[in-house]
């Protein structure tokens, strides 16, 4: 049986060296041989989140509604820093205020220090779970998207906003319009279908179908390559 070869992302290169590529629409890579994706392949399908909410299952214990807060940082594309993250915390402690709840905040890799470290006494008063790296102990992502009845994102991540559309939840992104390039084009496709809104100071609850794509493009690549 011949090897058949499957690229995953923009190659930056023809893609005829392959039999199928797979990259995002945001890319804009076309090709008899590409399949395109709305965002990115991750494992987050309702499997998944059934075994996050068993191994987080306390989380159930927090007030509702729970509102997760996924933060990045800093990219080529977008400027995330101290005085966005302000603006952001600001909408959102105005929310809680007014519904109470709670939040479920994590951090990442490109969170600056300097927001990581504000993040410390910033939800006191408000039940919470804030991870803000590995000092924290064990990374409580995939409970904060199995649990969370909103999720809030910064703007700079395709994977974790890919991520957090994956649940069936809504997903809020903050001002998604300070974002440039693919990125940008990846998060109006997003608002353009109805699958995100712009973080606004009320982060009114609406209907959300999750964006899976892994599972589709499998059954894309097993029904072009005859498997």
């Amino acid at each position: 049986m011949p090897v058949r070869t499957v690229q995953i992302l923009d190659p930056r290169i023809d893609p005829a060296h392959w039999d199928l590529v797979v990259a995002p629409e945001h890319d804009g890579l076309h090709g008899g041989n590409v399949i395109t994706t709305l965002g990115s392949l991750h494992a987050v399908d309702d499997a998944w989140l059934a075994r996050a909410r068993e191994r987080f299952a306390a989380f159930a214990e927090l007030p509702r509604p729970r509102t997760a807060l996924l933060l990045g940082g800093p990219s080529a594309h977008v400027r995330f820093d101290r005085m966005a993250f302000e603006v952001l915390a600001a909408k959102l402690e105005a929310v809680l205020a007014r519904e109470g709840g709670s939040v479920l905040v994590t951090a990442s890799r490109r969170t600056p220090r300097e927001l990581r470290d504000a993040l410390r006494h910033r939800y006191g008063e408000t039940p919470s779970i804030v991870w803000r790296g590995e000092e924290d102990g064990a990374n409580p992502y995939p409970g904060v998207l199995a649990w969370a009845d909103r999720i809030v994102c910064s703007p700079d991540s395709v994977n974790m906003i890919s991520e957090a559309c994956a649940t069936r939840v809504p997903v809020f992104v903050f001002d998604p319009a300070r974002v440039r390039g693919r990125p940008r084009r990846f998060l109006d496709a997003l608002l353009a279908s109805g699958r995100i809104r712009a973080m606004d100071a009320v982060l009114a609850p609406f209907d959300a179908e999750p964006l899976r794509e892994t599972a589709r493009v499998a059954e894309a690549v097993r029904e072009r390559l005859g498997l």
